[in-house]
């Protein structure tokens, strides 16, 4: 009884959530162990997937917020106002950050697409009246984007990372390069072109972009074609131009597909030799994720689990969340950790752990 009584304490003051890391699932089995086999504990158990609190559409309002840009190119100087809904802004501020290096949600996310889709049209009609060929124009939106003002993080937001929807750096006149290449990339990719994500791990972001004529320079492979790389947070960089420092660095590249983002919260709580576990599993991103499972149990090290369970694989839409209910067996005995892995089309995309603890 009084071991009983000392594990419930460690266990309740245990179980607290620590950093995501992404690793490949844990293998399916019962790591060896001198305990007797435990009665088996009740199949996970679920809830119906449930809307995120996020607004599901863009609210509506006649406030808008003006802004002014001016920028060169072409031997012009070029002057742009828009009206931006107040609305749509305080949409965007409002989503959470997302646990993610792949930005190309903050472009394929459907609510901005009206409105981005207006500054497309302006930009392609500036070009017709310049006789602009294809090049051309995507050098003018990237003059543009170019011209916005370098702004660190660290010192307009209260967060050290904070990548920005792109009306959220039309808004705020400027933000740093994963913020100028999401906008370019949302303007370029509406124009028409492939588009993908140039990022160098906390480095470093920009884009690439192909299919216009007259390309040339630096350029990426990337599922059969070449994407030009375009520097996008000072003026004067041309298509297919790379800054030395970057010439030789391997970068990640993403394009435009919608993707899934979940993410999960947990809490966990001891019963004698039992565990009642409750996870809740969040889709963030911008497409549905319809091949998912929960997995969890007791770190046995070497890639191993103690009386592991998994749940039975179910399917999140683009906002929603849902919520299951496991009933783990403690191992006796031994020095360990909860491990908790959500699993997507055969990866472990997120994963959290308690902190170690005695049984």
């Amino acid at each position: 009884m009084i071991k009983t009584a000392i594990f419930i304490l460690l266990i309740c003051l245990a179980l607290t959530v620590a950093a995501c890391v992404v690793t490949a699932p844990m293998p399916q089995q019962e790591a060896p162990s001198s305990s007797p086999p435990p009665s088996s504990p009740p199949p996970p158990s679920s809830s119906t997937p449930q809307p995120l609190l996020v607004i599901p559409e863009v609210p509506q309002s006649t406030e808008q917020i003006m802004r002014r840009y001016t920028w060169g190119y072409g031997g012009k100087k070029w002057t742009w106002e828009l009206q931006i809904p107040q609305s749509l802004y305080e949409y965007y501020k409002g989503i959470p950050r997302l646990p993610t290096a792949n930005y190309s949600v903050y472009i394929t996310h459907p609510g901005d697409d009206t409105f981005i889709d207006y500054l497309v049209s302006d930009i392609e009609r500036k070009a017709r009246k310049e006789d602009y060929g294809e090049l051309e124009k995507v050098e003018f939106a990237t003059a543009f984007v170019q011209s916005l003002p370098y702004t660190s993080d660290s010192i307009t937001t209260p967060y050290d990372e904070y990548p920005r929807y792109p009306i959220e750096t039309l808004v705020d006149k400027g933000g740093d390069c994963e913020d100028t290449s999401i906008l370019l990339a949302s303007l370029v990719s509406r124009m028409g072109y492939g588009v993908v994500l140039i990022i160098y791990p906390g480095k470093h972001s920009a884009i690439g972009v192909s299919g216009g004529d007259g390309m040339n320079g630096t350029y990426f492979q990337y599922s059969g074609a070449n994407y030009y790389y375009i520097e996008t947070t000072d003026t004067g960089w041309r298509v297919g131009e790379i800054p030395e420092e970057y010439q030789d660095m391997k970068a990640l590249l993403y394009d435009m597909t919608p993707t899934s983002i979940l993410t999960h919260e947990w809490e966990a709580r001891g019963e004698g030799t039992t565990v009642e576990l409750e996870v809740t599993v969040e889709n963030w991103g911008t497409a549905k994720a319809d091949e998912v499972y929960i997995y969890a149990g007791f770190d046995a090290g070497d890639d191993k689990l103690w009386n592991s369970q998994g749940s039975e694989t179910f399917l999140l839409a683009v906002d929603q969340r849902i919520t299951i209910r496991f009933t783990l067996q403690v191992p006796l005995e031994k020095h360990t950790r909860l491990v908790i892995q959500i699993i997507d089309d055969g990866y472990a995309v997120d994963e959290s752990y308690s902190e170690w603890f005695d049984t």
